[in-house]
Order: structure tokens, then sequence, then C-alpha cells
């Protein structure tokens, strides 16, 4: 059984962290859909822009994996740049998302949604609606798949919006991060990750890549313990090591020799060679 996680938002749900940053997460039983179907995850996991790169459902899927030995399923379909009106019941990024929902349902058991939104929002008029507009998105997807009670984690922005180069547009984001706390500490089934500490890159509106790792993991203890997330953890930086030291399964070692061979990073000859010394083990 795969248990299925629908990742909704905007960029800082799809990711735009540097993948040079930080080692990889790589799975055999961590998946992500496309075109309806499940392959193997890797990054970038949501590719909604070009510049799409490292986000959070790697780390809280490997997170997952270190507790759970069931397949995990990664449903993307968070989309850059976007407002709650975007997200709107009924209008095109809402209605993709119960599409992509539906067909991994054919195939998984979705049991949680990850939600990143709010970087667009950040105006005093916005922020004050916030929070009613939001119960209605997530009353309307509940419904509409049928998951009345899975676990809904909703991130915090970061502490850093205000400050960076395009500040002066984001001076609310602090009425945005209490709305999304106090949705979570007034609903059912829904849980608040702290972003506090988490830093960006330099255009200081997205979360670098090490940040996004961490965010994974505290969305995955909000998950995990149905709690409320609002101070860093302090295990963070172990739980990463311990996902980043798994070893390779003989499945993945080809897996990640045949993707060298087929982007020409390696020749006939070696691939050759090293699928023997593979196979052998």
């Amino acid at each position: 059984m795969i248990h299925s996680f629908l990742m909704i938002g905007q960029s800082n749900m799809a990711g735009r962290g540097y993948a040079k940053d930080v080692p990889p997460i790589y799975d055999e039983h961590i998946k992500m859909q496309r075109n309806g179907l499940w392959q193997i995850m890797s990054e970038p996991i949501n590719f909604d822009r070009p510049s799409a790169g490292v986000g959070l459902a790697a780390s809280f899927a490997g997170s997952w994996r270190l507790d759970n030995e069931e397949e995990i399923g990664l449903i993307p379909c968070a989309d850059g740049g976007t407002g709650l009106d975007d997200w709107a019941v009924g209008g095109a990024l809402f209605e993709n998302a119960i599409a992509q929902a539906r067909l991994a349902q054919r195939t998984s058991l979705i049991s949680g949604i990850l939600w990143h939104q709010g970087e667009n929002d950040c105006t005093p008029e916005k922020a004050e609606k916030y929070g009613e507009k939001f119960s209605v998105i997530i009353e309307a997807l509940r419904h509409e798949l049928s998951i009345p009670e899975v676990p809904l984690v909703i991130g915090g922005l970061g502490d850093f919006l205000p400050n960076g180069i395009f500040g002066q547009y984001f001076a609310s984001s602090p009425l945005i991060n209490h709305a999304l706390e106090d949705y979570a500490r007034t609903h059912a089934n829904s849980y608040f990750a702290t972003a506090k500490g988490l830093t960006a890159n330099a255009d200081g509106i997205h979360f670098d890549a090490l940040s996004q790792r961490v965010l994974g993991v505290r969305y995955y203890r909000a998950f995990r313990d149905l709690k409320n997330l609002s101070e860093p953890l302090g295990d963070e930086e172990k739980i990463l090591e311990t996902i980043y030291k798994r070893p390779y399964t003989k499945t993945e070692k080809i897996k990640l020799l045949e993707h060298e061979f087929a982007i020409g990073n390696i020749k006939t000859n070696e691939f050759l060679a090293e699928l023997a010394i593979i196979s052998r083990e």
C-alpha cells in the first residue's frame, strides 16, 4: 500500500532550493506521481517552473521512511507565484489538484495534505480574509476527495521575508503566519509547522535547500505527532544525517547508474563495468 500526500500551495511548496547545496535523497520506496503513475522520486519533484528545485517533500518522505516500511507517494500540485484566490474552489489549480489526487487514489491511500502558501497574500486586506478563504478551499478539497479526517500540515512563512530585497512587499507576512497558526489551532486534523530560524536564497523569498530539508522534517513531526510545531526541533540535523546515510539498495544503485548513462555522464564501457560490479553484490 502506498501512502500518498497531496502537495499544494505556491513556490515554497514546489521548492526553489539549489540541489548542489544538499545531499540527494533517493529511496526506491519513495514515489512521485507523473502522468498518473508512480515512479521513484527525484528532485525537482514539483516541476512547475524551470527554476524548480529542492522542496520540503523529499525530507518529509525520508522522515516517513525512518518510521515506516511502507511506500510513500508524493502528489505534486503546487504552482509558484499563486495567491489564495488562484486556489479558489472551481479554479484551474483546485480542479487540477482534485484530478491528480483522484488518480492517486486508484493506487494509493491519501494519508495527508501538505500546504505552503501565503507569500502572495501579504497585504493587510488579504491577510484579514485569509483564514476564511482558506477554510472554504480545504473543506471543499476534503469533501471532493472524501478525506474529511486526514491530517493537513500547514507551514509558516519565513521570518526573513520583510528583510529581503523585496521586503517591501512582505510587511504583512506576520499577519499571514498568524492566520495560518490560528487555522491550525481552531480546525480539527490541522497542524502548523514553524519556519522559525530558516534561511532564504539570495532572493529573500524562497527557502534555501538546507532550510527546505529542515522544514520537511518539521512537517513530518507535526504529521506524525498530530501536534502544532511552534518551535524548531532539537534533532533536525541528526534526522537529516540519518536519511542521507541510508545505504542504497542494489535496485537503487542500478537505477542511479542507468540515469547517469541515459544523460550522457558515463560512457558505455563504464556503464557496463559498473553494472557488472553491482550485479555481483
